[in-house]
């Protein structure tokens, strides 16, 4: 074990530069085989599997919980960085930069000299700035932004909130199920889905395409 290692091994506390220090050891050769071989591909879903977690953390109201699976989170960001990094394409303070610079450009009326008093009128210019920053120029490009590996009910409720936005119609049928009763239209719609041996998952999915390429059209 050299010094280096060694020394990292006794502190009392850690920060985010440890950590980037630790990923850097890890991904030597003096490191961990498994880490070595890992590319953003094959630690995809772990990312995806530790946002879950934060989630259910948050679910639970269980801030112990929340710190450590944060943390995780967190480490999957330092990882993908890492791989990036190695591969010359950007670095975790590239990233930092990035998101920064964003949240400065998206609240204009905290950086800037715009007004904006109410949750609406925020939402309104993040809205407006993001279509600015992704060169968005139609309600097709704007659609097909939301992204597509979101769990399909996700990404339908994300899509129907903009085509309202839009003005653009879905074409889904009127829902007059209540609060009450509407959990279980859900339900029983997945169940039939399954009954008719389909995927509901990807029938939904395949609905949001479909809604997308309709307005392309």
């Amino acid at each position: 074990m050299n010094e280096k290692i060694r020394e990292m091994t006794k502190k009392e506390r850690y920060t985010i530069d440890d950590l980037l220090e630790i990923m850097v050891i890890l991904r030597s050769p003096e490191g961990c085989p498994w880490d070595r071989e890992q590319t953003h591909r094959s630690i995809r879903r772990d990312l995806i599997e530790e946002t879950y977690e934060v989630a259910e953390a948050i679910d639970r109201g269980d801030p112990t919980a929340l710190c450590e699976e944060l943390g995780d989170l967190l480490l999957q960001v330092v990882f993908h960085s890492r791989i990036s990094e190695e591969n010359g394409e950007f670095t975790f303070a590239d990233a930092v930069d990035g998101v920064c610079r964003k949240m400065i450009l998206r609240h204009p009326h905290v950086f800037g000299d715009v007004t904006a008093d109410t949750t609406d009128e925020v939402l309104k210019n993040w809205d407006s700035i993001k279509r600015g920053e992704k060169n968005l120029r139609s309600s097709a490009e704007e659609l097909d932004a939301v992204a597509h590996t979101l769990p399909s009910l996700m990404r339908a409720a994300k899509l129907s909130s903009k085509c309202k936005k839009l003005g653009v119609p879905t074409g889904a049928p009127e829902c007059s199920s209540s609060d009450e009763e509407l959990p279980g239209a859900l339900f029983a719609a997945a169940a039939r889905a399954k009954e008719l041996g389909l995927d509901p998952e990807k029938l939904l999915s395949d609905y949001c395409d479909s809604l997308i390429a309709g307005v392309r059209d």
